[in-house]
C-alpha cells in the first residue's frame, strides 16, 4: 500500500519486483492494464497491491509513476521477505514458546517471591 498526496500529470503507476541481491526488475503490474492503477488525479489517492505471484524468498518490490510525457519517477521500494510454510510454521511454534516461558517466569516471581509482594 502507498499514498500520494499530489499527482501532478500522472497517467498512473507500475509496481515492479526483482529477487533480492539481483538488479533487474519486472514490471508485474500496469496502471495500463489494471485499473486500480491509474491515477487518481491531482490530489493523489491511497493505492493496494497484492502479488499472488509470488514464491518464497526475498524480493524487492519498487513502486513507479508514469506521467503525460512518457517519463518514469520511482516512487519506493521495499524489500519483502515471503517466508515458506515450514517456516510461518517455526515462527509461530517459536512465539507461543516464548510467551509460554513469559508467564512461567512471571508465575515462578510471584510463588516464589520471599517478600511476600513487599
Amino acid at each position: 500500500e502507498w499514498a500520494t498526496n499530489v499527482e501532478k500529470d500522472s497517467k498512473g503507476f507500475l509496481v515492479k519486483r526483482r529477487p533480492s541481491k539481483t538488479s533487474e526488475f519486472g514490471v508485474i503490474a500496469s496502471y495500463e492494464d489494471w485499473g486500480p492503477l491509474v491515477s487518481k488525479g491531482a490530489e493523489g489517492g491511497v493505492y493496494r497491491f497484492l502479488d499472488e505471484t509470488v514464491s518464497p524468498g526475498g524480493w524487492v518490490y519498487r513502486i513507479t509513476e508514469c506521467d503525460l510525457n512518457g517519463n518514469e519517477n520511482d516512487v519506493c521500494q521495499c524489500l519483502v521477505d515471503v517466508q515458506t510454510e515450514e517456516e510461518q510454521r517455526g515462527a509461530v511454534i517459536a512465539a507461543v514458546g516464548i510467551v509460554v516461558f513469559a508467564i512461567g517466569a512471571v508465575a515462578a516471581g510471584i510463588l516464589l517471591d520471599p517478600m511476600n509482594g513487599y
